[in-house]
């Protein structure tokens, strides 16, 4: 059944949204009547680039989704609806949807359907370890952050309930509000990466439950998932690519099939507004046939203009200081729907920047790229990275994956036995051959070609010397130096 502008904006936001958001329309048109109407192409272009940004984050979750759902068994940072899977090791290079691995802490990830019922998750006391378990929406937003910073090491059980539950929880069960159907859980364990370690965090994984609520206080064994043999999406392509490839109805078709069970936020009224001027409606279907021949044409060419907003996002993603893009405030983006989109193609799912924030940069001190042809020396002679956590420094490749350097010297930490100098600064060494077997211990194993320098600092201290607020702190990363 088509429904008119004017019930889509009052079910979905209330009559006083409704009124606000459709206040000056002279009268009231179907969605595709008002587009083929009333919409030229250079508006049509516009309309269609902001609402393809806006929706990215929405269709980019959907595939990394059934990219790591489709198996009967978890495995390969992949795991059937409902499951976990934990990371037993640290892997030289990214596996599965998750962009820019860290070498710091363990994964345990999973993907969750609370349309019909919520989803309970669990862990024991984790006695001093750091640990995190966000849970997003399916629009890549952070719905709460539970984890050492919050919560403290105690034993924890949530229940994730979906936007139409309104039932009770057991006792000692908190609740998580997903306002949509799908929820992501990206959980983390501090690991050193030694053999002792890795049996450590194993055994606490082993520890971590996920079931359905109807199965609390009960037995509960997951079946083996369901394995599409015609998935809607390539399981292993690059996210960015899919997305980049596929055609203008479907994109924005499957854009307003998701917003039916995932719906947009009061906030995104004027934004749904405008999809309703190229006929776009939130679970209905999408129809380029109607609409003039010249706006099909630029709705076409809208997604070009959209792509190339996302990609060219980078150096506006946050503040520049010394060539450091310190990333703005990521996780909650409100009505950011650029920094979302960008997040959502290079760095999905970020975080919480009071959790972690990952300053990263593609420039030495003189605004040339890094390259694995040079040798570099990163500085902290005022201080290392103030944390409550934990810091490390990782390379990437132009691709974002880690370079496979025989050396598996990618990542330096502040949890390893790092060598400082005698006045208490500390030197770290990126390079792509060896620096020398005393320096070794400071070495970040580069790509033989350009490449990109990340800092992450978890659990940032929010009381001076510190990088917090984003952008504004008293905290500054030195520019990374070439030596020769």
């Amino acid at each position: 059944m088509t429904i008119t502008r004017r019930k889509f904006l009052r079910a979905t936001f209330g009559s006083a949204v409704a009124v606000s958001v459709l206040s000056g329309c002279a009268h009231e048109r179907e969605p595709g009547q008002q587009a083929a109407g009333s919409v030229g192409p250079d508006e049509a272009k516009e309309i269609g680039a902001e609402v393809g940004i806006y929706g990215y984050s929405l269709v980019a979750s959907e595939v990394i989704r059934v990219q790591m759902t489709n198996v009967d068994k978890p495995g390969a940072f992949r795991a059937p609806m409902g499951q976990f899977f934990h990371q037993e090791a640290y892997a030289p290079a990214t596996s599965g949807g998750v962009l820019q691995p860290n070498f710091d802490t363990l994964y345990s990830v999973a993907w969750v359907d609370v349309g019909t019922e919520p989803w309970v998750v669990s862990w024991p006391d984790m006695h001093g370890r750091y640990y995190l378990f966000p849970v997003y929406d399916l629009w890549m937003s952070v719905i709460e952050s539970p984890g050492t910073r919050t919560t403290g090491d105690t034993a924890q059980t949530y229940a994730i309930t979906g936007p139409k539950w309104a039932g009770t929880l057991p006792v000692g069960v908190k609740q998580i509000k997903s306002r949509t159907r799908y929820a992501f859980i990206l959980g983390r364990t501090f690991c050193t990466g030694t053999p002792q370690d890795y049996a450590a965090v194993n055994a606490l994984q082993a520890q971590y439950k996920l079931y359905p609520l109807s199965a609390h206080g009960k037995q509960y064994t997951p079946a083996s998932g369901q394995v599409d043999p015609n998935p809607l999406f390539n399981i292993v392509a690059p996210v960015r690519q899919i997305i980049h490839d596929m055609q203008t109805p479907t994109y924005f078709g499957l854009l307003a099939k998701l917003m039916k069970d995932n719906p947009p936020s009061p906030e995104d009224a004027p934004i749904v507004s405008k999809m309703a001027e190229i006929g776009l409606v939130p679970g209905q279907d999408f129809d380029m046939i109607n609409l003039d021949p010249l706006v099909r044409l630029a709705l076409r060419r809208s997604r070009e203009v959209a792509h190339d907003r996302v990609s060219n996002h980078w150096r506006q993603a946050g503040t520049v200081e010394d060539h450091w893009v310190i990333p703005a405030a990521a996780g909650r983006y409100g009505t950011d729907y650029l920094m979302r989109a960008f997040i959502a193609a290079f760095a999905w799912p970020a975080g919480l920047p009071q959790d972690g924030l990952h300053p990263f940069t593609r420039l030495e001190a003189n605004g040339k790229n890094l390259s694995g042809e040079n040798r570099y020396v990163l500085r902290f002679e005022k201080g290392t990275p103030p944390v409550e956590g934990f810091w490390s420094i990782t390379a990437y490749d132009p691709r974002y994956a880690v370079y496979a350097h025989p050396s598996n010297r990618f990542s330096v930490s502040s949890h390893a036995e790092l060598k400082y100098n005698t006045d208490g600064s500390l030197d770290l060494y990126l390079q792509h051959e060896s620096p020398g077997p005393d320096k070794e211990p400071n070495w970040v194993a580069t790509p033989k070609d350009n490449f990109t320098v990340m800092l992450r600092m978890y659990w940032p201290k929010e009381t001076s010397p510190s990088i917090l607020p984003p952008g504004s702190g008293t905290w500054k990363i030195p520019a990374i130096q070439r030596v020769g």
